[in-house]
């Protein structure tokens, strides 16, 4: 909102410098963006410097989107009066133009007001012209020049039709009929849906309420005769009309945020007033106003002892009621309680952002001043209720992630169809928004990896080689409706490059490229967060049917096995991205890369997980441990894990661990088979084993090994 200083000290005659005025709505809650030089006002410049202030108005405050409403402000920081500006005396003559409100369309239009005015259209005046360029509005014509600076001086917008192109002379608001058309002032023809409102002559739509007039009933230089316009439309029925219009206005702007209900007779006062000033014409008649159901103002309570509660500080009893009636607010003292004041007020129609005592109270701790809050915290007088297991298992992942060297991500809910379509199952559908910003924001999201996904290649377009991202949140589908997830995404270096060149650098080296991420490294971070939540994980070959995003025979679904649970139950999955979605996303090539994913599902963690914050069981072990290695080809298409269990199974109840350490390809393996070593150790909890009983042991789980899994040993 730009506001000339001079246009503003016409209504209240405050006598500080510009700076201390902008620094005084700034310590008021608002921001100042720039304090620009003023343009010459011809007949109107004070004898003083002018400035043009750029406010940044909050969406809950559409009162400030006038001059009056921030000078209201500046008279209640200041204490100085409020003057209104003139307005043509109310008639109660009859109204040239016939105005009505069709039932439909009573509920987007609770209140029409119009009347008629001879005109005579000119270039308005050089002060209004320079007024209107100040606030960043072009200046067309006297006529549409008054409602223009009605809206920007009042907060109201008005629109003017040429009476004599209207069929039969009349206004009708109706909702619009479906596929009819109207060409816009801009010169648009809009083709219009049943759930938009729009106003009409006798035969056809002639402006969208509330965001734009119509081209064929626009006042030009030959129009005489004007019908005024002063309306009140409801917010969401203008919200949607501008959005799926892709239209937005000075007047949609302010109506959807929420106009004053009772401003309409007065801004076509002043719309008179104004017209009759710089002649530019006469009202004829009088003001026809509809307004068939009046709403009833609204009282809300403010206690004295909860002012003092919220803000921490006693202020003063006197200054509550004399500030809120500055600001235009009812006051009236209501029955003490408990020896503290209470009041009863009535929130003027412009104020719409107040329903509520903690709103009055925002408005005292605002003029009352924020820089005399206490900064200190209120002394607790009971415990902090405890963190819930949500928050506690969310902080817990996100320790154990960043410890891995991943960074976390925020990334939108809203992405576009054609990044969540590959991530959706056979079964379940994209929840779809009905009122979409843009086709980049038509979904939201069935996963949290097509957000991470376009985080790599941000980062890697900006010379990023290694990434890894993790984010927690939110996913959702119209089958399954909403879960809540941790995921992964992991491409480039699967080390990070040092002097001492690790082997997996050296191999790279000579391979020509940098050593990349693998399946393993994203399970090695599946492992570490199911590990920190007590969960013992398995993976199994992934469903290339059911996953349809993951590159076949490098992806595995992940699953918990708990002591005595008979099955293992599904927690997400791991495994490298197709590389067809990443390059349909503009992943930028490079030799020898992938990108690897993993999602958990955090509901699914919190129900398999076990407390790990717990004093042991059993003491520490007295007795040593003893090591043994066994080597081991096999098909290269076992999994690990079904040897580890057969291992597991053949053994007594003195193997407490078994870890693979070991996975080997080339010479001296078989084709078609690969080589698995695994580290087993031994102890028992009453005694020292011996050599001749942990040999025998490995004899039996040779067998198991050949028996089950047809291995040999090596």
């Amino acid at each position: 909102m730009r506001v000339l200083v001079s246009w503003l000290r016409e209504l209240v005659p405050v006598r500080v410098g510009i700076d201390e005025l902008a620094d005084a709505l700034t310590r008021h809650g608002f921001e100042v963006a720039a304090v620009d030089a003023a343009p010459e006002v011809p007949g109107r410049t004070a004898h003083e410097p002018d400035a043009v202030l750029d406010l940044e108005i909050t969406t809950n405050r559409p009162d400030c989107l006038s001059v009056l409403g921030i000078a209201r402000e500046v008279s209640a920081i200041f204490g100085d009066p409020l003057r209104y500006p003139p307005l043509a005396p109310a008639s109660d003559a009859g109204a040239e133009v016939p105005v009505t409100i069709e039932e439909a369309g009573s509920s987007g239009c609770p209140r029409y007001a119009a009347s008629v005015a001879d005109v005579r259209v000119a270039p308005s005046p050089a002060w209004m012209a320079a007024r209107l360029e100040a606030a960043g509005v072009r200046p067309i014509n006297a006529v549409v020049d008054v409602t223009n600076y009605v809206m920007l001086e009042l907060g109201h917008p008005m629109h003017a039709f040429d009476l004599d192109r209207l069929a039969g002379r009349e206004l009708r608001v109706r909702p619009a009929r479906a596929g009819e058309a109207v060409r816009t002032l801009d010169g648009e023809e809009r083709t219009l849906r049943d759930d938009m409102l729009v106003i009409a002559d006798g035969a056809l739509a002639q402006a969208v309420a509330g965001v734009m007039g119509g081209a064929d009933s626009e006042v030009t230089a030959g129009t005489t005769r004007v019908a005024l316009e002063s309306a009140w439309f409801d917010p969401i029925s203008v919200r949607r009309t501008s959005r799926r219009l892709a239209l937005s206005t000075d007047a949609s702007y302010r109506f959807e945020r929420g106009a004053d209900i009772d401003a309409p007779v007065l801004a076509m006062r002043r719309a008179h007033a104004l017209l009759t000033e710089i002649g530019a014409g006469s009202p004829r008649g009088g003001i026809v106003d509809r307004y068939p159901t009046p709403r009833a103002p609204v009282t809300v309570g403010l206690r004295h002892a909860r002012v003092r509660r919220v803000l921490g500080i006693d202020v003063e009893r006197d200054f509550i009621p004399t500030i809120l009636e500055r600001l235009g607010f009812g006051v009236e003292p209501g029955p003490d309680e408990g020896g503290g004041a209470t009041w009863r007020v009535t929130p003027p129609g412009y104020r719409v952002d107040v329903s509520r005592e903690i709103d009055l109270i925002e408005e005292v701790a605002r003029h009352h001043g924020y820089d005399r809050l206490p900064s200190t915290f209120p002394p607790l007088r009971r415990p902090p209720a405890p963190r819930g297991a949500a928050l506690e298992q969310r902080r817990l992942l996100r320790r154990v992630l960043t410890a891995g060297g991943c960074s976390e991500a925020i990334t939108y809910g809203f992405i576009e169809e054609a990044a969540a379509r590959p991530f959706v199952q056979a079964d379940e559908d994209l929840a779809r928004l009905k009122n979409p910003l843009s086709e980049k924001f038509a979904v939201l999201r069935p996963s949290l990896i097509p957000g991470l996904l376009d985080a790599v290649v941000y980062n890697r377009r900006r010379g990023r080689r290694d990434v890894r991202l993790f984010e927690l949140g939110r996913c959702f589908t119209g089958t399954h409706g909403e879960t809540a997830a941790v995921a992964v995404v992991i491409a480039g270096p699967g080390a990070p490059e040092h002097w001492s060149h690790s082997r997996r650098w050296q191999e790279g080296e000579r391979a020509g490229r940098v050593p990349a991420s693998d399946f393993y490294d994203v399970a090695g971070i599946v492992e570490g967060l199911l590990d920190a939540a007590g969960i013992e994980p398995s993976f199994e070959a992934a469903d290339g049917a059911a996953l349809s995003w993951l590159a076949a025979g490098r992806s595995a679904v992940v699953r918990s096995r708990g002591t005595g649970e008979p099955g293992a139950s599904s927690l997400g999955y791991a495994g490298q991205l197709t590389p067809g979605i990443a390059a349909a996303r503009g992943l930028p090539a490079a030799a020898g890369d992938a990108v690897y994913v993993a999602e958990l599902d955090l509901e699914a963690l919190a129900r398999a997980g076990r407390d790990r914050r717990r004093f042991m069981a059993s003491p520490p072990p007295r007795f040593p441990a003893i090591v043994r290695d066994v080597a081991i080809a096999v098909d290269r298409t076992l999994p690990a894990a079904a040897v580890r269990d057969t291992i597991r199974a053949a053994a007594p109840d003195s193997l407490v661990d078994v870890r693979a350490f070991d996975r080997y390809e080339g010479a001296g393996i078989a084709e078609g088979q690969v080589g698995l070593a695994f580290r087993l150790t031994f102890r028992h909890g009453d005694r020292t084993l011996t050599d001749a009983e942990v040999q025998r042991t490995m004899q039996e789980i040779g067998t198991a090994l050949r028996t089950t899994h047809h291995a040999t040993l090596r």
